[in-house]
């Protein structure tokens, strides 16, 4: 017997007793979380397929950790152009263990249903928080304006030091995000934030 779920934006093939890591969940160590997005269900030859979900199924599953993921190296060079560029990138995640498959999904609470919102919106940009003190004038980055400003701000940059530490994948996300694709590399904020940074400190 085995299903397919959705979570953090992937599909996961899971049976009972498997262990997966999916993107990190809200959930502690030792909680038990439920998926009531079940794609498909099997048990023998019975194949059931949601459309988009297989209504009154969930799966559920143990927390047993969180950890990040092998950092990956990206590299960005062009020749005779005294252009490259080194970033790295490492991945969150939750390890859970299935413990169980095909029980009847339990009706939303206002939290779970307040908690899968934020995981929504956290997904969408992988800094996405609250600022951590007074947030920098991003203004001072050239072309910035109040509006996008305010647009950033709804992504999770707040501060110089975020625009320095961005990863490739990151800057693509909230270019995504903010429709200002190609304005980090063109505008080169992430020197001018380095930049910034450095005459603060």
């Amino acid at each position: 017997m085995y299903a397919v779920i959705k979570t953090g934006g992937k599909q996961y093939k899971v049976s009972q007793g498997d262990t997966i890591r999916v993107e990190k969940l809200s959930a502690a160590e030792g909680d038990s979380v439920s998926f009531s997005e079940v794609l498909a269900i099997t048990d023998g030859d019975q194949l059931k397929l949601g459309s988009p979900y297989v209504e009154g199924t969930s799966v559920t599953a143990d927390v047993i950790r969180h950890g990040r993921a092998k950092k990956i190296e990206i590299v960005k060079f062009k020749r005779r152009k005294h252009h490259r560029k080194q970033m790295g990138h490492r991945q969150s995640y939750t390890e859970l263990q299935i413990t169980a498959i095909g029980g009847k999904a339990a009706p939303a609470t206002k939290t779970q249903k307040a908690a899968t919102k934020s995981e929504t919106k956290d997904q969408k940009s992988a800094l996405l928080g609250k600022a951590d003190g007074t947030p920098d004038d991003l203004k001072q980055l050239s072309t910035i304006g109040p509006k996008l400003e305010e647009k950033l701000n709804d992504a999770g940059l707040f501060h110089y030091r975020q625009f320095a530490e961005l990863s490739a994948d990151e800057i693509a996300k909230i270019e995504e995000e903010c429709k200002i694709k190609g304005r980090f590399e063109k505008e080169s904020w992430v020197a001018q934030a380095a930049k910034l940074l450095k005459e603060q400190s």
